[in-house]
């Protein structure tokens, strides 16, 4: 094991650490009087539950064994409301884990429990360490590496762009320069400070140029306000009356594209360092040519995974229009289609921009690559 992965590992044990004691320590944007808890159910009384094919209204009432906090082992009652939203509610039984509301008096003491959602932690958690044991035994070093961009790549996301945006600044621009320090953060982490980081990194912003001018261009004539997206009701009504919606929505497919974009550049400046290292003296025109072949393959595939991305998440719509059988033209001018289409198209454009100006950039960088050392 040399020390190039021990320091690895040792420098992602510190990030997460790091990491996991800012959001224990940070303080809950809730009322004081409140407390979520971690509890078991122990009984479940269903008689005010009225049922309709898979929706349900009324509500449960839930015996209750609290499991952490200063009331652990407590047993109460809990009530779990229903509207019949089953997106986003759950109808809980006896032994289920979950996450409750505790409603205090002055004193203190335990006024109300309200049934929150279940406890999903540990099996998100054991995902989590079978993705990490998967990439790191196949990855090492680069494995941990990577690893690490994508632990920071979700802190940055959070606390940078989504707080800066909550907070006022334009949408556009703050997901730009964002982007700018996620793909240098993640590109040169893995591929290092080198010619090859260099031709991804440049491959990878010009993509995003490409990107964000096609969405200021297409975005507009669209017609699209940014309404289709998931929750934006919801946080509209929860006093951010003043945000950009039509600008979260454009920013929405910059961040949707930037990853794809990001593999790209990566694949062909790695290709194209190979070659270098394999075959030293090739000219900066032949390993141009050889990087124009291997963008030609990747983006064969990475358009299409750009549309089935999209559509996993929109399957049960595409089941809806094949049992209504609405007409070719109002299905394809239905809002949250359109916005679709032209995340997916967009997305595309950047793609395929991206594989000949990494190719380009490549040979001009790169083409001066002679040993191992820069490698």
């Amino acid at each position: 094991m040399n020390k190039s992965f021990i320091f690895s590992i040792l420098a992602l044990a510190a990030l997460m650490a790091a990491i996991s004691f800012y959001f224990w320590t940070r303080e809950p944007a809730m009322d004081p009087s409140t407390m979520e808890v971690r509890a078991r159910v122990m009984a479940v009384d269903d008689s005010e539950v009225h049922t309709s094919g898979l929706s349900h209204i009324g509500f449960q009432t839930l015996g209750i064994e609290i499991l952490n906090t200063p009331f652990k082992g407590v047993k109460t009652q809990a009530t779990n409301s229903l509207n019949g939203q089953i997106d986003l509610e759950n109808l809980y039984r006896v032994n289920d884990t979950i996450i409750a509301a505790v409603i205090m008096d002055k004193d203190g003491e335990i006024e109300h429990v309200k049934a929150i959602d279940l406890y999903r932690q540990n099996s998100l958690l054991a995902l989590f360490i079978v993705f990490t044991i998967a990439l790191l035994l196949y990855a090492g070093a680069v494995g941990v590496k990577a690893l690490l961009s994508f632990i920071l790549s979700i802190f940055i996301i959070w606390e940078i762009l989504v707080k800066q945006i909550l907070a006022g600044h334009p949408p556009l621009l703050t997901t730009t320069f964002t982007l700018i320090l996620l793909s240098a953060i993640i590109i040169f982490m893995i591929a290092g400070l080198n010619r090859k980081g260099l031709t991804a990194f440049l491959g990878t912003i010009a993509g995003l140029a490409v990107t964000l001018v096609a969405t200021l261009v297409f975005g507009k004539e669209a017609g699209l306000l940014g309404m289709t997206q998931p929750y934006v009701n919801a946080l509209i009504f929860s006093g951010y009356y003043n945000l950009d919606i039509r600008q979260i929505f454009y920013s929405a497919i910059i961040l949707g594209a930037s990853g794809a974009a990001m593999d790209i550049a990566m694949d062909i400046a790695a290709s194209m360092d190979e070659i270098k290292i394999k075959k030293p003296d090739i000219s900066a025109k032949e390993l141009i040519k050889s990087g124009f072949t291997v963008g030609r393959q990747v983006i064969g595939t990475m358009t299409t995974t750009l549309l089935l991305a999209y559509s996993g998440g929109y399957l049960t719509l595409l089941m809806v229009f094949r049992v209504k059988d609405p007409s070719f033209m109002r299905m394809v001018n239905l809002k949250i289609v359109s916005a679709e289409i032209m995340r997916t198209l967009i997305g595309s454009i950047g793609l395929v921009m991206v594989a000949p100006i990494t190719a380009i950039l490549g040979g001009i960088i790169i083409a001066g690559i002679t040993t191992h050392a820069d490698t």
